[in-house]
């Protein structure tokens, strides 16, 4: 039978309708992006440094580059302005779309992928990341920093090569400013702590627990294999956590995109971090979601804003459970 869930994190709706599910191997993998449609060599592999802009940052393992973050050659935010808004008229209402785009190569090799880290490369992808927004911390125009990751042509990536990106934004995006909104009004204590104390102690939606981080399928996801990733130790902001905490989250991010990979094939996601706006103050916790791009959303989900899940979380999780990854 088809039931409502409701979303803490965002306060929004969910319909859950597991009779319309399909077997983990009716997914379809992704699809392949063709290099050969780029009019130059790969701008991400050894070799080519000179097809990007120069490092604004690098990581090396035995003499040569282990990761490399570079500006994005086609930014879609750019420019230290302030945030300032311009009223055309009794509607339209434009501003300057300033800030900062980056492009994370987090992998030497064309062919990797999250899944294939090993440790101490997932652990230095987060420490990258950690210094990356703690940088972009200290610029007055940037509010917030969101790290995505596209895997897959159906995600939205358009080059094969592993990478990721940090876009400094001059505003703070929705998404963030409802899940702020949830954390104040939640009278509980804090939201995600409490969400994960009562997802232990049900043990349906648990994908990967330890002392350190959680990993889980949410009670209200949206998309069928959702999963969200929260580090035992709470910190607002990201740039505030553990070399503990990034440790495992880093490991566990890596597993968990495994699990994804081992169960259903090399499908599409996207990943997103979630940490508080850099000036913000308040009850926060710091977070990761993944979204795999298993369904296409339709008229209702977009006339409504009304997601609909053809796989029930529980079942998701156990699944994922199942296949076994060894780090």
């Amino acid at each position: 039978m088809s039931q409502m869930r409701l979303n803490p994190l965002n306060g929004r709706w969910v319909t859950i309708v597991p009779d319309r599910a399909e077997r983990p191997s009716d997914f379809a993998t992704r699809a392949p992006i063709d290099d050969m449609q780029l009019d130059r060599p790969c701008p991400f592999c050894p070799g080519n440094e000179e097809e990007t802009p120069p490092a604004i940052e690098t990581a090396e393992e035995d003499g040569s580059w282990s990761m490399r973050v570079v500006p994005n050659r086609y930014p879609a935010f750019d420019g230290d302005d302030a945030f300032a808004v311009h009223n055309l008229g009794p509607v339209h209402v434009k501003a300057d779309a300033s800030g900062i785009h980056e492009v994370f190569v987090y992998e030497r090799g064309h062919s990797g992928g999250l899944h294939l880290l090993d440790d101490d490369h997932a652990v230095e992808m987060m420490r990258v990341l950690k210094h990356r927004l703690a940088e972009h911390a200290q610029l007055p125009f940037v509010r917030y920093s969101q790290v995505i990751v596209n895997h897959g042509r159906e995600a939205g990536a358009s080059i094969a090569h592993p990478h990721g990106q940090i876009l400094g934004l001059p505003f703070v995006p929705s998404e963030v400013l409802d899940e702020e909104r949830a954390f104040a009004r939640f009278a509980g204590g804090s939201l995600l702590e409490t969400t994960v104390e009562a997802e232990l102690a049900a043990d349906q939606r648990i994908v990967i627990a330890n002392d350190d981080v959680v990993v889980m399928c949410p009670w209200a996801s949206g998309v069928p294999y959702e999963m969200l990733i929260v580090p035992r130790e709470q910190h607002a902001h990201f740039p505030n956590a553990s070399d503990q905490s990034l440790r495992a989250v880093g490991i566990a991010l890596r597993d968990s995109i495994a699990h994804l990979n081992k169960a259903l094939g090399d499908v599409s996601f996207n990943l997103g971090l979630h940490t508080a706006p850099h000036q913000h103050t308040g009850d926060y916790h710091w977070h990761m979601h993944i979204w795999p791009q298993l369904t296409t959303q339709a008229g209702f989900e977009r006339g409504t804003g009304v997601l609909i899940n053809i796989v029930a979380p529980e079942d998701a999780a156990a699944t994922l459970r199942s296949v076994g990854v060894t780090a």
